[in-house]
């Protein structure tokens, strides 16, 4: 069994009991969350597509975390110009507990 579920814009494969990373949700580590927009699901070969599926994804948060630094360099040659800028991008750990 598998679904294929739209978190914070983007789409997720996701199996129950699995841990993934998404971009950082509100709430605090513990919190249970419930993901109702499921664009696609599998359960024993037979699909499941768009707004006839009414099974909404449980998770819990485990930990919310910054990945690594990503760093852009700009340089304009004979010109003196040099800028360095960088950002590390935040994401929440979380733990598929059940597709109801």
């Amino acid at each position: 069994m598998f679904a294929v579920v739209k978190i914070a814009g983007q789409q997720f494969k996701v199996t129950p009991e699995s841990e993934i990373f998404v971009p950082q949700l509100n709430g605090k580590i513990g919190d249970l969350v419930e993901f109702p927009e499921v664009l696609l699901l599998d359960q024993d070969g037979k699909l499941s597509l768009g707004s006839e599926i009414k099974a909404p994804v449980r998770a819990e948060i485990l930990d919310h975390v910054q990945g690594d630094k990503v760093t852009a360099f700009k340089m304009k040659r004979r010109k003196g110009f040099r800028k360095k800028i960088g950002h590390r991008s935040k994401f929440t750990r979380i733990k598929i507990h059940d597709i109801v």
